[in-house]
């Protein structure tokens, strides 16, 4: 079920578009001492890059068997990753084909973090700034693109001389995806394939500064110039469950100008409603700061995304909560909504991509 929410005070006026899905953090980096970190060198630039420039590849071409070149299945752990990755391939092609669109090209920046010796190999934290690049089906000569930022712990170990995986942890957009069985896809499909691009050059001051705020803080999938961080005048509460409702709070007050209040506010820590993707968006609605302008499911929701501006926000409900909180950044040239984010980094990223979703929510501006 999903549902959409207008906020009705004067800063922002609007469509609030709020959309429910999972995305929790997971443990991203090991410390553990008996691992000395070593420098940096270029031989692990080298193996990152290559491995991505590989696995990117298969995924546009759909090939399964060179993903499988890439990892140590006899490990538990290898072979996890590998179905992974499996997995995430199947629901990037499927969801390509519910959209009418064709990924052209996906391109990943890595930047190291750490680097540990282990064995016959290394641990290796890093961020992948990757960009996916696509056009719709009527529509070859216009390419779209968004980024996704994403926080890896890697093993590689040198098996008879080829670096193979034999584990990685990240936090992966696709993990928990949309099942797209019920959704009514060919419908869909014409209508979004007949859409036009929307005009966003009369949004107010405070719309603009709040997708501005949203672009240059979007962590790993904001732009290389920014150096993939969060803005450190807030704390990052990703270790603690997830920091998706406290940087959509942050780009309604800094971005948006919205006034902070008793019940939403940021001192040394967020308030509840700040930090919390539910209590967000509870103090939105019964604040009297955002309306509910739709709700249902994805078949009955689908084309009200449509009224959503930049400076709205999307949260994803699961099992009767709301658990992440995207905003919305811009519309790409079938004027599909496109979102910021953190918890999996996020830069204009169509609404749906990634989210399982039973209910989601539309709404606010403020």
């Amino acid at each position: 079920m999903y549902a959409f929410v207008t906020i009705k005070r004067p800063v922002l006026i609007g469509i609030v578009f709020v959309i429910i899905i999972c995305a929790l953090s997971i443990t991203l980096y090991n410390t553990s001492p008996a691992l000395p970190s070593i420098a940096v060198n270029e031989e692990h630039i080298i193996m990152l890059d290559e491995i991505f420039r590989t696995r990117n590849k298969a995924f546009l071409d759909k090939d399964l068997e060179l993903i499988e070149t890439l990892y140590n299945k006899k490990t538990k752990f290898g072979t996890w990753a590998y179905e992974h990755q499996e997995k995430k391939m199947e629901y990037l092609h499927n969801w390509a084909d519910k959209q009418g669109i064709k990924f052209t090209d996906i391109k990943s920046k890595v930047k190291i973090r750490q680097v540990k010796e282990r064995g016959s190999g290394y641990l290796i934290n890093f961020i992948a700034s990757t960009e996916y690049y696509y056009t719709y089906e009527n529509q070859p000569e216009i390419t779209n693109s968004f980024r996704i930022g994403t926080y890896h712990s890697m093993n590689l170990d040198n098996i008879n001389g080829q670096w193979l995986i034999s584990k990685e942890w990240y936090t992966d957009p696709f993990a928990d995806s949309l099942n797209t069985d019920n959704i009514k896809v060919d419908e869909f499909k014409q209508y979004l394939l007949s859409s036009s691009p929307r005009d966003f050059s009369k949004l107010n001051k405070r719309r603009v500064s709040a997708v501005e705020y949203a672009d240059r803080y979007c962590g790993a999938a904001s732009a290389e110039e920014y150096g993939y961080t969060y803005n450190k005048k807030y704390r990052d509460y990703n270790p603690l469950g997830g920091d998706c409702a406290n940087f959509a709070s942050q780009i309604l007050y800094e971005g948006g100008k919205f006034r902070q209040s008793g019940g939403w506010r940021y001192e040394k820590d967020g308030s509840k409603a700040w930090v919390n993707a539910h209590a967000f968006n509870s103090y939105m609605l019964y604040s009297g700061r955002g309306s509910l302008i739709a709700k249902g499911t994805y078949n009955q929701v689908f084309k009200a995304s449509f009224k959503l501006l930049p400076g709205d926000y999307v949260a994803y409900e699961k099992k009767g909560k709301v658990v992440h909180i995207s905003v919305v950044t811009g519309a790409d040239s079938k004027g599909y909504s496109l979102v910021n984010c953190h918890n999996t980094d996020r830069y204009r990223v169509p609404w749906d991509l990634g989210g399982v979703t039973k209910v989601l929510n539309f709404g606010w501006s403020a």
